[in-house]
């Protein structure tokens, strides 16, 4: 049987040249929506609530809320998000220490807490204090710890923090400069140089019992403090010497630092306890300050080791001014590591004439 068309009354085998127009160019029910303004719109509106949605969430003053962009919102998002991962809220710790203001200032620089895969996961509010920069300021240079730290000394960093994360509980140490703030880089020539002092730890609470966190004490590398500065920080004791570096007088905290009394001091000469191997840049050192011949405080500055009572090295930061007829040394004491990049950095001694 035949079956012919309702409107040229032809076969249908024949060419469907007939039909209207309108259904040849139907569009295919399997043909996926092309996007619009309206919808790119719509999608973006989406966005916009969804972060709102998440900046209401964050525990930061509704002044502060005002300021963050978006990129800003997510970094702190993410960071909230890994510190609920590593301590799960009411099974342990909170993300961040509960620490007040007033205990954070007595801190000598600020507390980070890392992931083990170098994440940032805490950073405590002092930080602005330290590099000038805030919380979220210093989010937007990245997540990782790499991300703030000066990227020369990225390969070192990495391979201290393997060392750490194979030996739980083991203490490590690296120095670096860190990111700073427009404002602190004009007034003080760079960024900061800081020694970061930490380890990892294991946490024992659900849901991943074999989880590490590496907790750190970041501190500045002093460059040239004040007496002032100086007098108000546990690790640096003064002393006091005659043109030729005879001790006479120095404070009481050498005991806490070298294990000698004040007593044991006096009448004695500075380069009794220097390391053999320093002893150039020591007199270096004497010279430019007994003669007033250095140009700037620099030439009064120089790092180095000095004999403890229990025949021990310790590195010292010493920066040292003539008063009249007296030398008057302000010495602070270094980590290794510490020591290493001031040397790197130093001049080297000066042949005597």
């Amino acid at each position: 049987m035949t079956i012919f068309c309702s409107h040229c009354h032809r076969p249908l085998q024949a060419e469907m040249s007939c039909l209207p127009r309108r259904a040849k160019q139907a569009p295919s029910a399997s043909r996926p929506f092309r996007s619009t303004k309206s919808a790119s719109k719509a999608r973006r509106d989406q966005i916009n609530v969804e972060l709102q949605a998440l900046r209401s969430l964050l525990p930061i003053s509704a002044q502060e809320k005002e300021r963050l962009s978006y990129l800003h919102t997510m970094a702190l998002v993410c960071l909230r998000l890994r510190g609920a991962q590593l301590f799960p809220p009411g099974l342990a710790p909170p993300a961040g220490p509960a620490l007040g203001t007033e205990l954070l200032s007595l801190l000598p620089g600020f507390l980070l807490v890392l992931s083990a895969d170098s994440k940032l996961v805490y950073i405590s509010e002092n930080v602005a204090q330290v590099l000038g920069l805030s919380v979220v300021e210093l989010l937007a240079q990245g997540d990782t710890v790499f991300d703030i730290l000066d990227g020369q000394v990225g390969e070192d960093v990495h391979k201290k923090l393997l060392l750490a994360q194979e030996e739980p509980g083991r203490e490590v140490t690296f120095v670096s400069e860190m990111r700073t703030s427009k404002a602190f880089r004009l007034q003080h020539g760079g960024n900061r140089v800081m020694a970061v002092c930490g380890r990892f730890v294991t946490l024992h609470w659900p849901p991943s019992p074999s989880t590490t966190a590496f907790l750190a004490l970041c501190t500045p590398v002093v460059q040239s403090p004040t007496d002032g500065e100086a007098a108000s920080q546990d690790d640096i004791f003064q002393s006091m010497h005659l043109l030729d570096m005879m001790f006479i007088d120095v404070t009481e905290s050498v005991t806490y630092h070298l294990g000698y009394h004040r007593e044991e001091l006096v009448s004695q000469s500075w380069y009794s306890l220097l390391h053999p191997e320093d002893a150039d840049l020591a007199a270096a050192q004497h010279r430019a300050v007994a003669l007033e011949a250095g140009a700037g405080p620099a030439a009064g500055t120089a790092v180095l080791r000095v004999l403890r009572k229990d025949r021990a090295w310790t590195w010292l930061r010493v920066w040292a001014r003539r008063d009249g007829g007296c030398i008057t040394c302000t010495c602070r004491c270094l980590r290794e590591e510490e020591a290493a990049h001031l040397r790197a950095r130093q001049p080297r001694a000066a042949a005597p004439p």
